[in-house]
């Protein structure tokens, strides 16, 4: 990217996905899916093809709920209920990590919070939400 910022960020995924990924098991829920097979880009088929291998996370009933939950308790805004849903997978999956680098609405210490009652009050823990560079390890 000629952006400094989404060329860091590209950086240090690239990084994390090459050096720390092994330590964890990931997969990847099907909101993600379907916002990478949105673009036909060449991006796209090139990030498809990176998490082709990845366990998916299906859209369910109790991820609606709780996406529906984080709305209504203003904890995510509805224009963002992509990003609400995507949490909601994470969340009743028991996912333990939740990497992004979209830090409007994920890695948001307000949000975080917001998120984290709204998900506390429907009986779940909520995993942690962090960027990779946050997870590189030490």
């Amino acid at each position: 990217s000629r952006d400094i910022l989404v060329a860091a960020h590209q950086q240090i995924t690239f990084e994390w996905w090459a050096t720390r990924r092994h330590n964890f098991e990931c997969y990847i829920s099907q909101v993600v899916i379907d916002e990478i097979v949105a673009s036909d880009t060449e991006a796209a088929k090139k990030r498809m093809n990176e998490v082709k291998d990845l366990a998916v996370l299906e859209v369910n009933e109790e991820a609606e709920a709780l996406t529906e939950a984080m709305v209504r308790g203003s904890a995510i805004p509805q224009r963002s209920v992509r990003d609400a849903a995507h949490i909601a997978v994470a969340t009743v999956n028991s996912i333990d990590y939740l990497l992004t680098w979209n830090c409007r609405h994920l890695a948001n210490a307000q949000i975080i919070r917001k998120v984290s009652l709204v998900c506390n009050a429907q009986g779940y823990d909520m995993p942690v939400i962090c960027t990779p560079e946050e997870l590189m390890g030490v």
